[in-house]
């Protein structure tokens, strides 16, 4: 129950600084707007702040990313609606991230014999007798 309700406030506690936040444009692609109100609609650049309540439309095959606070999100194409909103939703946000170092090798890899179910059950049945009637 405690569990419960740490998630709840927890996740009030995360949309109210959603919302309390501004949105740093990391960059763009393609065609994004903003609404200015009015059905006008203004171009959004790289350096652009955003507040958490301004609507943004993405054009066919663009993309904005923004950095709210530590995090860097991005938006995808096709979507209309509150910044804060579509950054905060399932498959529209992506986190960026970069590989640095890939090593496939053989030497990365677990080296020693890994024991499964059916191999505790079979090493388990070898210590108990079984009667063969």
């Amino acid at each position: 129950m405690k569990k419960l309700i740490f998630i709840f406030l927890f996740a009030v506690l995360t949309a109210a600084a959603s919302f309390a936040q501004n949105y740093t444009v990391q960059e763009v692609s393609g065609r994004v707007e903003k609404s200015l109100g009015s059905g006008n609609w203004d171009a959004v650049k790289a350096g652009d702040i955003l507040r958490a309540d301004t609507i943004i439309r993405t054009g066919i095959g663009a993309y904005i990313t923004v950095k709210a606070g530590e995090q860097i999100l991005r938006v995808d194409s096709s979507k209309t609606g509150k910044i804060a909103e579509l950054s905060g939703g399932g498959s529209v946000i992506q986190i960026q991230g970069r590989v640095s170092e890939t090593d496939t090798s053989a030497v990365s890899r677990t080296q020693h014999r890994v024991n499964t179910a059916s191999n505790r059950a079979s090493s388990a049945a070898e210590e108990i007798e079984i009667d063969e009637d």
